[in-house]
């Protein structure tokens, strides 16, 4: 169930119930989750919405896609659901950031790094 009066987006609910039930064994590794299409009818949601989900999970490798045969709980999902990429990316950041504070760097100069190194990942 998805509450739109909650000021989470709807897509990080979503995310977040999904890993729930792999986290207490609701889904296993192998179930085939509802297509985006049926997903978002049966919670009345947008079909962006649940697709932008289910690109979440399947960057985090808590689901892959097969194709047309659908979406499924990844053979790993429960592993893999113990990550989470953006707590790490964070807090790997966070130990960038006093390091070059350290060294004298100001924010408007890290801010501006970061910037770049963004721009030059985006052309490899």
């Amino acid at each position: 169930m998805i509450d739109l009066d909650d000021h989470t987006p709807p897509f990080a609910q979503l995310v977040t119930q999904i890993r729930r039930a792999v986290e207490r064994g609701e889904l296993k590794p192998l179930d085939q989750l509802p297509s985006i299409r049926q997903l978002a009818n049966d919670l009345r949601l947008n079909h962006n919405t649940v697709a932008k989900a289910y690109r979440q999970l399947e960057r985090d490798r808590i689901t892959e896609t097969k194709g047309y045969r659908g979406t499924f709980i990844h053979s790993e999902g429960a592993e893999n659901n113990k990550l989470d990429v953006r707590a790490l990316a964070e807090q790997r950041l966070v130990e960038l950031i006093e390091q070059f504070r350290g060294n004298g760097l100001t924010d408007s100069e890290f801010r501006a790094a970061f910037a770049n190194a963004l721009r030059s990942a985006q052309k490899d």
